[in-house]
């Protein structure tokens, strides 16, 4: 009996970190990142620290990692003058991805802000 007590711990502990690593996938440089954007836009304080680190935690829990880096590079991209970037300006899939982006970002700041 406390060899399946072990064994359903250890399955429960592990599929709660498998779970809390799909939501934490967002490396650390990232996730400052965002805040330090943040806080520069929002202001300097600890209260908009607080704020901004929420975000982007809700961010990550709506998000993959990957799909946000192809959004943000979308969006930098968009900034960019010239022929080169237009392909980062149209197509369904690019608008896709800067939708699903911008309604993380709008949660995020719906459950932060």
């Amino acid at each position: 009996m406390m060899r399946r007590a072990g064994a359903a711990l250890a399955l429960a502990l592990w599929a709660g970190s498998a779970g809390a690593q799909a939501v934490n996938d967002y490396p650390t440089n990232a996730r400052a990142d965002y805040v330090f954007v943040c806080m520069a836009t929002n202001g300097q304080t600890r209260d908009m620290l607080e704020k901004c680190s929420c975000a982007i935690d809700q961010i990550a829990t709506i998000l993959p990692y990957d799909d946000y880096v192809q959004a943000e590079t979308v969006l930098r991209m968009r900034q960019v003058a010239g022929e080169r970037t237009a392909m980062f300006r149209q197509g369904q899939q690019v608008n896709d991805m800067v939708a699903t982006y911008r309604r993380a970002e709008a949660e995020a700041e719906i459950l932060c802000f």
